[in-house]
This record gives structure tokens, C-alpha cells and sequence, in this order.
């Protein structure tokens, strides 16, 4: 199935039931009444992250979706039956926008979370709702309200722990390749990665994390070249970036530095938020280097980046290195979820101590 992030779709709630005048006509009842019933409630329109789903290709060709008008009020104070809801299922990670005004209405990011897209209109009255001492015999009733209508505009950012950064053919295909059990297209000549991959990455019996590869990035990419930027948005939801860089002769820039410094300024470009986010360089195909050579190749390319975060070394193809990259990447996860986890406690507490000073 073709990989769509973006759909642009149009959402109609049913109308509600128009109310009904009737009255009542039964033989030995002079004097019957109004007997007129309600319409029904128009049928919402909802979203609902779905983690089976990946994509929003379902979107692509059909891009209307109505939910159920409530039926009109009948005699013999029958109300109307309501419009059945519509759920729309999208990918975890779906953001809703208003197409007109730009609007968040909402982001999707658990399993099961839904969203109100659109209600249903309200009911009409029947004439049963007008009756009193003074006017016996009512023949208004009131029609029920239009439903919602709008153009949403659907954003899919994949929600992952750890994302893939670098040039075309820096290796992040064979990388996730290599460590789950995604399996992206691997081949000798840049951009066969045309959409976001997801792996899950195993790194003990309950130990696991989410990692995402993306198309790969070359230099004016923010104005458009290659595949441009549009798949950055996958990064923002991220924990921690990995880098890679090709390091080895044949590298298709022959240059590592400026590979780095290339990709830095398209982030930049990009997202201020994205270019300060916690990045590990991550230097590949080390095995096509002389094992003399290695730890100097290293430290020239750290040196000439200035460079003090943490640094590895490896290997994707052959899997050299991989499992301490990996192992490194669940420990700071963890790190990082315990710090957030006492964080969130502390505000929780604070926010307890603020209402009982309150009360």
C-alpha cells in the first residue's frame, strides 16, 4: 500500500429530525390534542487512532464521508430514530486540522483515543412540546439543526523513540534492517527509501523500543531538493536522534564533516526545535577501512566537528557495533522515561499542594 502522511477530507454530521404537527384523531375523543413527536439527533462524525494502521492511503481517493440525518417526528408522539454515528479510523499519530482556519482540533497519539470531528445537529420539535393551558391546539413545530460541515486537513507524524538521520546511502535502511525486523528496501544508489519505515528494536526479553528511518536528506533540501523535508515531521515526536554518516572511501560526498554540517543546516531550516534535539553521531561502514585505521579516521572527523556527545562506530552491513549502539539507546530511553515519569509526579503533587491551599 502506497505510504500517504497528508490527506485533506471533507466531513458532513447529519442533520437532525424536523419536528412533527399532527394531532390526535381516536373515535369518543372530541377533544384529542397535538400528539406531534421530536425529531431525532444527527449522527457525529469521530476519529479514532487505529494502531493497526500505518498510512492514509484509505484517504486518498475517497474524501467525503457523511454521517446519518435523524429522521423527522411522526404522529401518536413517535420521536424520530437518531442518525448513526460515523467513526473515521486513522494511524496513531494523526493530527486533525481545520483546512479554512488552520485550527488544531486534535492529535491522536494512544491506541482507541477518539475525536469529535463534526456533531450531529440537533433535533426539531413536534407541536407536543408547544402544548399549554393557553394554547391547546399548536401548530408550530421547529426543524432540526444543520449538522457540522468542515474540511479537515490530516497529518500523520509516526510515533517513534529513536529516528534515523543522515544522507541518502549513509546506511539507516541496513541499519534498522540489521537490528528488527522492518525490512526497507536496501540497494547501491541514494533515495530507495521513499517513505518513513518503522522497527521495533528488541534489546532484551521485555526491553524494547520504536525506531523510525526516513528518507534521506542532501543539501537544499528546506527549498526543495531531492525528497525536500516533507518527511521531517516524523522526527518531531522523537526522543533521541541518531545520526549516521558514511565514513568509508567510497562515500558518494567523500567528505563526513561536511556531510554533517550539511544536514544540520537543513535541520535548522527546518525546526529550531528539531536541530537542538538530542543527537548521537553514529559513524558507518567502519568495516570498509583498514582495523588500523579506525580509531584515527574517528577521531579526525570528531575533531574537525567539534563534537562531544556520544559517538559510535559501526558497521550495519555486517552488524559490527550494533548491539552496544543499541544497548546504549535502551539505557538512556529508560533514563530519560524515569526522569519524565518524576516529573510529571512532581507536577501532579504540586498542582494537589496549589487546591488544598485553595480550599
Amino acid at each position: 500500500m502506497k505510504f500517504v502522511d497528508e490527506v485533506t477530507i471533507r466531513v458532513e454530521a447529519g442533520d437532525g429530525g424536523d419536528g412533527c404537527v399532527s394531532f390526535r384523531r381516536e373515535k369518543y375523543i372530541p377533544f384529542g390534542g397535538p400528539d406531534g413527536g421530536d425529531g431525532g439527533d444527527g449522527g457525529s462524525i469521530y476519529l479514532q487512532a487505529d494502531a493497526e494502521l500505518n498510512t492514509l492511503a484509505d484517504y486518498r481517493f475517497t474524501r467525503r464521508f457523511c454521517a446519518e440525518r435523524g429522521q423527522n417526528g411522526r404522529g401518536a408522539n413517535c420521536t424520530g430514530r437518531s442518525g448513526a454515528d460515523l467513526t473515521i479510523v486513522v494511524p496513531v499519530g494523526t493530527m486533525a486540522y481545520d483546512a479554512d482556519t488552520g485550527e488544531l482540533i486534535g492529535d491522536l497519539v494512544e491506541p482507541g483515543q477518539r475525536l469529535l470531528a463534526a456533531r450531529g445537529g440537533f433535533h426539531g420539535l413536534g407541536n407536543t412540546r408547544y402544548k399549554s393551558s393557553t394554547n391547546r391546539a399548536p401548530r408550530q413545530s421547529k426543524p432540526g439543526t444543520p449538522g457540522e460541515a468542515r474540511d479537515l486537513r490530516l497529518e500523520l507524524k509516526v510515533i517513534a523513540d529513536v529516528g534515523l538521520l543522515g544522507m541518502p546511502n549513509a546506511g539507516k535502511s541496513t541499519l534498522i534492517r540489521a537490528v528488527s525486523a522492518a525490512r526497507p528496501k536496501v540497494a547501491d544508489y541514494p533515495f530507495t527509501t521513499l517513505h518513513p519505515n518503522l522497527g521495533v528494536v528488541r534489546v532484551g526479553p521485555l526491553k524494547s523500543f520504536v525506531m523510525a528511518d526516513i528518507p534521506g536528506l542532501i543539501e537544499g533540501a528546506a527549498d526543495g531538493a531531492g525528497l525536500g523535508v516533507q518527511f521531517l515531521r516524523h522526527l518531531s515526536r522523537t526522543r533521541l536522534l541518531l545520526h549516521l554518516v558514511d565514513v568509508s572511501p567510497y562515500s558518494d560526498s567523500g567528505d563526513p564533516v561536511r556531510d554533517v554540517e550539511v544536514i544540520l543546516g537543513e535541520l535548522a531550516k527546518y525546526s529550531a526545535e528539531l536541530a537542538t534535539r538530542e543527537r548521537w553521531l553514529v559513524l558507518n561502514k567502519l568495516d570498509l577501512l583498514p582495523p588500523e585505521e579506525r580509531p584515527a579516521r574517528v577521531a579526525e572527523i570528531t575533531t574537525a566537528l567539534g563534537w562531544t556527545g556520544p559517538v559510535f562506530g559501526i558497521a550495519a552491513l555486517s552488524g559490527e557495533g550494533t548491539e552496544a549502539l543499541m544497548g546504549a539507546v535502551m539505557e538512556r530511553l529508560e533514563e530519560r522515561r524515569r526522569a519524565e515519569a518524576v516529573a510529571a509526579t512532581t507536577a501532579h503533587l504540586g498542582a494537589d499542594d496549589v487546591q488544598q491551599e485553595d480550599s
